[in-house]
């Protein structure tokens, strides 16, 4: 059997701990797959582009990053194709939308996947955009076209929240989704209640790499909001777009309020919700008080929390304890060896 060909659009933190990842599992993926999985394009808006159908040398390219911040220019295959020529052209078989996300529209993404069933390649997507503003469209394409559209990374990064319900949870239906899902947000308020100033809860947050240089989109609760969507529209077939959740970010979130909730045993989290009512799915980001023994109130720094309430199985709950990039990563991972097990 032919190895399985991937075409990487973007190459930041996630898809350079992908490919190590990938790496050191590819002796265990032969021996139990019989084929290899090799990446033969890499795309990328800053660092350049690779093509190179024999299969580019991961480990060398991210040591070129570490050292130049770009492909070496003795790359083999070195070039100044875009994204889309490099889905065209390239010699894949799947394309990994790894580029970083535009959180109003999910564009470009969103036509780079379109492109990718176009050729025929399947898709997996760490990009929540396009799960949020256009799951329906893709879900659809990807089907009538016979191909894999895998998205296990764009909520709660390797967790798996989407393989849960699909494999495990058969004949339930989703009636609600809640949870706390934006990491940045949790750091900020539970840094907030330990009485530290604003600016270096910030500044602090951005050191650890988890704070993005403008964290508006996390704190005016934008990137919730597509969390939420992305989940909703694939656990609750909701067809919803960020822009029709209700959404209150922690913007305005004082140090008085967290103490005044902290005086009635409170604590403040910026929560997500989505539930069905009447036929319709309505979702929600809003910051809530909520009780200490709750076990929400124990969620804290940058762990993530998902409950899933089911009709047969009732309440769920599935916490990822302060992830860092190899989780990211390994949602990729997993996806991957999903497309393994879809082409025995």
């Amino acid at each position: 059997m032919n190895d399985l060909k991937l075409a990487l659009l973007g190459f930041g933190n996630a898809g350079q701990a992908f490919v190590k990842m990938l790496s050191e599992k590819l002796p265990e993926i032969q021996r139990i797959y019989g084929r290899s999985v090799k990446v033969t394009a890499i795309a990328t808006a800053s660092k350049g582009t690779i093509i190179d159908a024999g299969g580019i040398d991961l480990l060398q390219v991210c040591a070129d990053i570490e050292h130049f911040g770009k492909f070496a220019d003795d790359t083999l295959g070195l070039c100044h194709k875009d994204a889309l020529a490099v889905i065209e052209e390239a010699d894949c078989d799947v394309v990994c939308e790894l580029t970083p996300l535009e959180i109003f529209t999910g564009q470009p993404a969103i036509d780079h996947i379109k492109m990718a069933f176009a050729c025929g390649k399947h898709v997996i997507t760490a990009n929540k955009g396009p799960v949020a503003w256009a799951f329906d469209e893709l879900k659809s394409l990807a089907k009538e076209k016979g191909l894999c559209f895998f998205y296990e990374t764009t909520v709660m990064d390797g967790t798996p929240v989407f393989n849960l319900v699909e494999h495990t949870l058969k004949f339930c239906q989703v009636t609600e989704v809640s949870g706390i899902l934006n990491s940045t947000t949790n750091y900020i308020l539970e840094g907030l209640a330990q009485g530290k100033p604003y600016d270096d809860v910030i500044v602090a947050g951005k050191k650890k790499g988890f704070i993005e240089a403008n964290p508006a989109m996390d704190i005016e609760g934008y990137d919730a909001a597509a969390k939420i969507t992305a989940l909703l529209n694939v656990l609750m077939d909701a067809g919803l777009t960020p822009s029709e959740v209700d959404r209150t970010g922690i913007e305005n979130i004082t140090v008085s309020d967290i103490k005044e909730a902290a005086s009635r045993g409170r604590v403040i989290k910026l929560l997500c919700r989505g539930w069905r009512k009447d036929g319709r799915v309505y979702a929600s980001v809003k910051p809530v008080e909520v009780e200490m023994q709750d076990m929400l109130a124990t969620i804290d720094s940058t762990t993530s929390v998902i409950s899933i309430t089911t009709d047969l199985m009732g309440k769920l709950s599935v916490i990822e304890h302060a992830p860092e990039i190899e989780q990211t990563a390994y949602g990729i991972f997993g996806d991957v060896i999903r497309v393994l097990d879809t082409e025995k």
